[in-house]
């Protein structure tokens, strides 16, 4: 379960549309125009279906995508360049693509429960028990003796409950 490949891919693809947002910067659109470009075409290039492989990343593969955000933002703003990528991504206020995905993340926990796919969820903690803890957890914590094949369905119960 190594997704080396597919992060290549990703951001091949993604540097490619970076080409295209270079080739409007040139035409002089306005930094929020470039920023819509940005959010609405390369973006969810580098999100796409992270519930799935975001907890297999290793740091260097994360590095990697936000790579991409950061030339995005240098393009977008040029007068950022040299500034630490933290302040630039408060410029247009946005979060850096690791924090998207645990964000991401959390929210499928949640809507898991409500859909057609929660047979995937273990049995939910007996509620009398759990309210009378002090840091209980809806779904029993799943033992395992190594991170490397944990699903997605166990990683989000452990870190995002």
């Amino acid at each position: 379960m190594k997704w080396q490949a597919h992060t290549d891919a990703i951001s091949h693809k993604a540097a490619n549309r970076l080409d295209f947002l270079g080739i409007l910067k040139t035409s002089s659109l306005k930094p929020h125009h470039l920023l819509h470009f940005y959010l609405t075409v390369i973006r969810p290039v580098l999100e796409y279906c992270s519930v799935v492989w975001h907890h297999c990343l290793t740091e260097a593969q994360s590095e990697t995508l936000e790579a991409i955000q950061r030339r995005a933002l240098r393009i977008i703003y040029p007068p950022t360049i040299g500034m630490p990528y933290t302040f630039v991504l408060t410029l247009p206020k946005l979060a850096s693509l690791h924090d998207r995905r645990k964000h991401i993340n959390r929210q499928f926990l949640r809507s898991i429960s409500s859909s057609c796919i929660s047979s995937l969820l273990p049995i939910p903690r007996n509620h009398d028990v759990t309210s009378r803890l002090r840091a209980a957890s809806v779904y029993p914590r799943p033992v395992t003796r190594t991170k490397r094949y944990t699903s997605f369905i166990n990683y989000s119960i452990l870190h995002y409950q």
